[in-house]
Formats: structure tokens, sequence, C-alpha cells
């Protein structure tokens, strides 16, 4: 079911809900749309007994779209979105996921508001932001950044040619280039406005680049007292798996989930494994 949800601060999310009203699972996405969370993986959470909610970040899909280019906020702003929704379901602390960056959104959002939640995902992330990587973590791996970066920019207008970079970006990637080229297809359906154009560009990753990050947050997970579970791919070439398993050290009491056949995106194969693995929480 699909509705919307407006924050305390004037801001529309886009929200998808599966399973009946139970205790609540918040899926913060990375794309930055809420398809960056497999429908698989949602019906099997669904299927344990959670309220399972997806929701598109701010300048994208069905939430508020301002300026996508220039984006006026904040890593913390994004975080207090979670905050906000979470509170909006239930008055039950929820279940935070966070995938791709939406996990440093979701690390955020546990250590600036640890009453909101009940337990913590990662999923494909890291625990700095955006930019330079500190020197004990693997960085993006080069040769696979080359190639991506030489991917020509597609007419972001076009369906056809937006789901074929998509999909020469997820054989880069070592990702399913089917499933990609299926995903970027919805993406672009469900792309308001008359200039697609600029959210589906910036929906590859660029506009996280554009917001404030600060203060750093990595010397504050130790301090974390949520359950927490850790899940990345041993393929991951953007944020390898170090930087997953640095996570896993550094938060008190994580366990770490590695998927032997995944790179950046949860594999609809994987769904049932990560879900049993979340629900255990």
């Amino acid at each position: 079911m699909h509705s919307t949800f407006r924050t305390p601060g004037g801001v529309t999310l886009g929200v998808e809900h599966f399973g009946d009203p139970a205790a609540p699972l918040v899926l913060l996405a990375g794309g930055p749309t809420m398809l960056s969370w497999p429908d698989a993986l949602c019906v099997a959470l669904a299927g344990g007994g959670r309220h399972v909610v997806r929701y598109d970040l701010r300048d994208s899909g069905a939430s508020t779209t301002v300026d996508p280019e220039t984006p006026g906020y904040t890593l913390r702003d994004l975080a207090a979105d979670a905050v906000a929704l979470a509170r909006g379901l239930d008055d039950r602390p929820a279940h935070l996921a966070g995938i791709g960056v939406g996990g440093m959104v979701a690390q955020v959002a546990a250590l600036d508001h640890p009453g909101a939640f009940a337990a913590l995902t990662l999923t494909g992330t890291r625990p700095v932001a955006p930019g330079p990587v500190d020197p004990d973590l693997p960085d993006h791996d080069a040769a696979a950044m080359r190639r991506l970066f030489a991917l020509p920019s597609p007419d972001w207008s076009d369906r056809t040619a937006v789901a074929d970079r998509a999909a020469a970006a997820a054989a880069i990637l070592g990702d399913d280039p089917a499933a990609a080229r299926v995903r970027a297809g919805r993406v672009f359906d469900r792309t308001p406005g008359t200039e697609p154009a600029v959210q589906l560009a910036n929906q590859v990753g660029t506009v996280f680049s554009r917001l404030d990050c600060r203060p750093r947050w990595r010397e504050r997970l130790p301090g974390l007292a949520l359950p927490t579970l850790v899940v990345h791919g041993r393929r991951d070439p953007f944020f390898p798996l170090g930087n997953g398993e640095a996570l896993a050290r550094e938060i008190p009491g994580a366990r770490l989930l590695v998927l032997d056949e995944a790179a950046t995106a949860i594999p609809d194969a994987a769904a049932d494994e990560v879900a049993a693995a979340m629900l255990a929480l």
C-alpha cells in the first residue's frame, strides 16, 4: 500500500507499506529511492510479522522535491525524517535499516535519537561520510570506478536509455544487470514532474556528495546500545567488505552477515537469509 507522510518540518515522504500493523521496521533508502530495498526482502520481512515501511528520501520519487542539484538540507535532516516517520508509525521504537548511503543516515539517526529505535541494520555501507575515506578503511575499487565513470551519460528523460545505463553500471559493480534494468524502469515511472532528468541523474548518488555530513560520527559508534546487524556483499567494489567489518567491530555486539555472492545490491536469492537475520534482532 502506498501513502504519504508529512514530517513536523513540512517534508512529504512517499511511503510504501508491507504487512499488517505490527512492530514497525523502517527501510531507509540508499539510491535514494525506496526501490533500493528489493520487493522480495520486504515481503519476507512482512511475512515474519513486521510492519515494513520503505520510503523515498527527499528530492526523489514521491517525496518532496525542491532542488536536487543544490540540496538545502544535511545528513542530519535526513536522519530526522527517519525519526519522524518511525514515531509517526507507532509508539513503540522501530527497527531501522539503512542501505548504501542510507546506512550512513541510519547510523546518525540511531546515534542522535537512540530512543526512537529498537534495532539497527546496516547494509552495504561504511562508518564515514561520502568523500575522503579514513586510512584504515578500503576505498572504492579504483578500476571499477574508472569504468563506471567512463560510462556515457544517457538522456535522463529517455526510459530505455536510463535502464540501459543502469544495467551497464550494474555489470561493472557486480550486480544483476537484468534486475537493475527493471528497477531503473520502475524508478523512472514513479519520478514525478516535467523534468525527470535532474532527479534521475541524482539518483546515481551524486546528491549525497553535496550534503553537509558534519560532524563525524564514527568515533561515537562504540556508544551505540542497539542490537545491530551489519550485512555486506563480499564482492562489493563501491564500499568494499572492510567497511562492513569495521562497523561490526566498532558497534558493541554487532553481528556481521557476509553475502558471498552479492556486490552492492541485495539479490533476491539472499532475501530470505537477510530477512531471517533481521528478524532475529
